[in-house]
């Protein structure tokens, strides 16, 4: 059999064998979502390698939604009675790229919910309908962090 006749065949034979072989039973894959929402926001946070960082340095970051639109930006980070650490965001539905904070209002963003990606903050598990229905933030519910001391923020990726 000439060489071109013998690669012609195995090229046939491949194209009868291959889909065969895929067509076999479907193999049973967990469900990425699954596992994902049974973990805590805290446990969330650690699987995406959290690292300390200034707090100072996350003041006047911009929090961005999954569509990557300004939601607002940092003023303040703060630690409730709790001991948990919460970004304090003025918020708009609209107009939440504007660096005002006329007609906004104070939502508390726990830090769990957004991963830092560069000089933005990503709110990775909290969608633009929480931040809707978050209630406001008054300035007796936590204390603020001084602009010098470190608070562990998760690192995103795109």
């Amino acid at each position: 059999m000439p060489p071109f006749t013998r690669a012609l065949f195995c090229l046939a034979l491949i194209g009868l064998v291959v889909p065969a072989l895929a067509s076999g039973p479907p193999i049973a894959k967990p469900e990425a979502g699954a596992a994902e929402k049974e973990l805590t926001p805290e446990q969330k946070m650690q699987k995406r390698f959290p690292h300390p960082v200034r707090v100072g340095d996350l003041i006047g970051l911009p929090v961005l939604d999954d569509d990557d639109s300004t939601i607002g930006y940092v003023r303040e980070v703060v630690r409730t009675r709790e001991g948990k650490v919460v970004l304090i965001v003025p918020y708009s539905a609209w107009f939440g790229w504007v660096r005002t904070e006329w007609r906004k209002r104070p939502v508390a963003v726990p830090i769990e919910t957004v991963a830092i990606l560069a000089r933005q903050l990503d709110a990775i598990d909290m969608p633009r309908s929480d931040f809707d229905e978050a209630p406001d933030w008054a300035p007796d519910q936590g204390k603020s962090i001084p602009p010098e001391e470190k608070t562990p923020i998760a690192l995103g990726r795109r």
